[in-house]
């Protein structure tokens, strides 16, 4: 038997007719690029992030590309990240032709360290991207107090946190724009790329908009240089299908999430929440020694795991600067994070054998430590 990292076939036998009839629906209406579906899912979505404005794209990366665009980032301009994300966080801001700069992590929760950010800033700063890793949520009103009067654009990346709460609001309504990713395996995922940007600004709304389809204020006229970036119909009518699922799966994530904080052996260090959050639990992620031994043991009993991420951004060929910097929480955190099995259709009984694999595994190591 197989313990999964994601299992989107369980989940097809739980929603297939309502998704193959949605599907149907779209497919027989003529209507597959920009339709009512998709102006339903940016209505639906936006009223479940307390209101605001919905922008469907193609995906998360283009969802943040197309936020700084639409904000006039670009050539010249510097936007501050953190390194221990996935590559399209950066990679989006390249895009712009702007240049990401990479700050340090709180070695705690892997959020961004809000300290570094402020060492971070220069006079070409335009721009800060927070990320809220693995489902918990970076306390970004601290982040724009302590930036305040620089005239920064705070972009949330919630690729990873949709479902997850700072107080009573839902991450990704705290800075000026944010950005969802849909791709597959998200809390809220689509059968394909799919994204969206989201703000509570008009006027922005409208520049995205119109920056994800050409530039076009009217079709055939742009008054900006865009891209083609929109989410299809079909992508659309499956996210309202299973938006209406949401807060239930993110639910059961939380409570299987609860069972791994109980059982799972403290040689496996858990990441900590700050107080006020209410986590997404996109990801449930462990710091642990010999990480490549222990991944080969678990897939030897069937478990599988992942690692979110193991090279930090900074390192890499395409971002490197000529002197990179020295980062060491997220450099450390690169050598020891492995994520474990998390989706709504696991049972208590597969979190239990990961933990109790686990458990067998360190407490062996650390016998095999003491007979030395």
């Amino acid at each position: 038997m197989t313990i999964a990292m994601f299992d989107y076939l369980g989940e097809l036998d739980e929603i297939g007719p309502d998704i193959m009839g949605a599907m149907e629906r779209v497919v027989r209406s003529g209507r597959l690029i920009l339709g009512p579906e998709v102006e339903r899912f940016e209505a639906a979505s936006s009223a479940y992030l307390g209101g605001g404005h919905g922008v469907g794209v193609a995906s998360g990366t283009d969802a943040l590309t197309v936020a700084l665009l639409a904000k006039g980032i670009g050539p010249g301009d510097e936007v501050i990240t953190v390194p221990n994300t996935a590559t399209p966080t950066a990679t989006a801001i390249a895009r712009t032709g702007a240049t990401p700069v990479f700050c340090d992590v709180d070695p705690h929760t892997g959020l961004m360290d809000v300290e570094c950010v402020e060492r971070a800033l220069t006079p070409r700063t335009k721009a800060v991207v927070p990320v809220h890793l693995y489902g918990n949520v970076v306390d970004v009103p601290r982040l724009m107090q302590r930036t305040n009067g620089r005239g920064l654009f705070v972009l949330e990346d919630c690729a990873q946190s949709l479902g997850a709460q700072l107080g009573n609001r839902h991450a990704g309504t705290f800075g000026h724009a944010a950005a969802f990713s849909f791709y597959p395996t998200k809390n809220l995922g689509a059968y394909g790329d799919a994204g969206l940007c989201f703000t509570r600004d008009g006027e922005l709304a409208d520049a995205m908009r119109q920056v994800r389809s050409y530039g076009y204020q009217q079709r055939d006229y742009a008054v900006r240089v865009g891209v083609n970036s929109r989410l299809d119909e079909l992508q659309a009518a499956i996210l309202n299908v299973k938006l209406a699922r949401l807060e239930r799966d993110v639910a059961r994530r939380r409570e299987l999430a609860d069972l791994y904080d109980a059982e799972l052996p403290p040689q496996c260090e858990r990441f900590g929440v700050q107080p006020g959050v209410r986590h997404g639990r996109h990801l449930y992620v462990v710091r642990v020694e010999n990480r490549a031994e222990l991944r080969a043991a678990l897939s030897e009993r069937g478990v599988q795991t992942g690692v979110h991420y193991p090279h930090p951004i900074h390192h890499m060929p395409a971002f490197a600067a000529p002197q990179p910097p020295c980062l060491p929480h997220a450099e450390h955190l690169a050598q020891c994070v492995l994520s474990l099995p998390l989706h709504p259709r696991l049972t208590d009984d597969d979190v239990r054998a990961v933990c109790e694999a686990l458990s067998e595994m360190v407490q062996g190591k650390a016998s095999s430590r003491g007979a030395c």
